[in-house]
């Protein structure tokens, strides 16, 4: 298996684990800032176990390897996360996931700025398809939106398009600290808005699994597979928690969402495999 179908796989991977927001935030009946916090600390505490096994003695070296490049990945990777969410409180869901489907092309930019990486016309052609596929599922509500949101999606589009270049600049280098350290810092941040006491038993194991399997795991996974495949297409592997996260939540309630959500799925899915599928084709070739 080449590298760059390992990392394909791994960051579908990492696009099914985040796919699964939807579902916690719909289990956990707690305030936006205090999951936020629970999901930082424990996403932390997972990514922070798994180094220590994957290093064994040579803890503190991996730590002081991540760099200044690690400290900007664990910064940028934090206020993405709270652009994200103020975005979403403040726009309408429709333009955020929008905005939030144009990270590959934010991201072909500034890997050919800063890494000198051009991506092919196959994939960018598939990205381009990919946004138009969330347009259709968002296209309904698209007239909600409100400047302010918008500008903080945008911002936090273009702090994970700089998250992944990053990354993949530095694919030598073991770049779980540096999400762990993301993790945790987001975590900081909420802090002073969280009800972290609040919780009861049963909230808080519900946060420990969210913490771990969807933002630990999306996290974990992310710097595992990025530095294995183009940073556009990594971002553009990205693209499918969008329609993932739909039919989660289709699956688990029940909700049987609109025509156009299931076209706009079907549309990013499409260019995704296909991408997938033309790349396998060219590497036997």
């Amino acid at each position: 298996m080449t590298k760059a179908w390992l990392g394909t796989i791994i960051l579908t991977a990492s696009a099914v684990a985040y796919s699964t927001a939807g579902l916690f935030t719909r289990l956990i009946p707690v305030d936006a800032w205090t999951l936020l916090f629970w999901r930082g600390v424990f996403a932390g505490l997972f990514i922070s176990a798994v180094i220590a096994f994957q290093e064994r003695g040579k803890v503190w070296h991996a730590w002081r390897a991540i760099g200044r490049d690690g400290l900007a990945i664990a910064l940028l990777s934090a206020l993405a996360t709270i652009c994200f969410l103020n975005a979403l409180r403040l726009s309408a869901v429709a333009d955020v996931m929008v905005i939030d489907a144009m990270i590959p092309f934010f991201t072909a930019g500034i890997a050919w700025a800063v890494i000198g990486e051009r991506e092919d016309k196959a994939t960018l052609v598939a990205t381009f398809a990919a946004v138009a596929g969330v347009g259709v599922m968002a296209g309904p509500a698209l007239s909600e939106g409100r400047i302010l949101g918008d500008l903080l999606a945008l911002c936090m589009a273009v702090l994970m398009a700089t998250v992944l270049v990053l990354i993949r600049r530095n694919r030598a280098v073991n770049m779980l600290p540096a999400v762990a350290l993301s993790a945790f810092v987001c975590a900081l941040i909420v802090w002073p808005f969280a009800r972290p006491l609040s919780v009861s038993a049963g909230e808080l194991g519900l946060l420990a699994l969210f913490g771990t399997s969807q933002f630990g795991m999306g996290l974990l996974l992310l710097a595992i597979g990025t530095p294995l495949v183009s940073a556009t297409r990594g971002a553009l592997i990205g693209v499918l928690q969008t329609p993932l996260g739909t039919l989660w939540v289709w699956l688990a309630f029940s909700e049987t969402p609109a025509s156009a959500t299931l076209i706009g799925g079907a549309i990013v899915l499409a260019a995704v495999v296909a991408d997938i599928a033309l790349h396998a084709r060219a590497t036997k070739s």
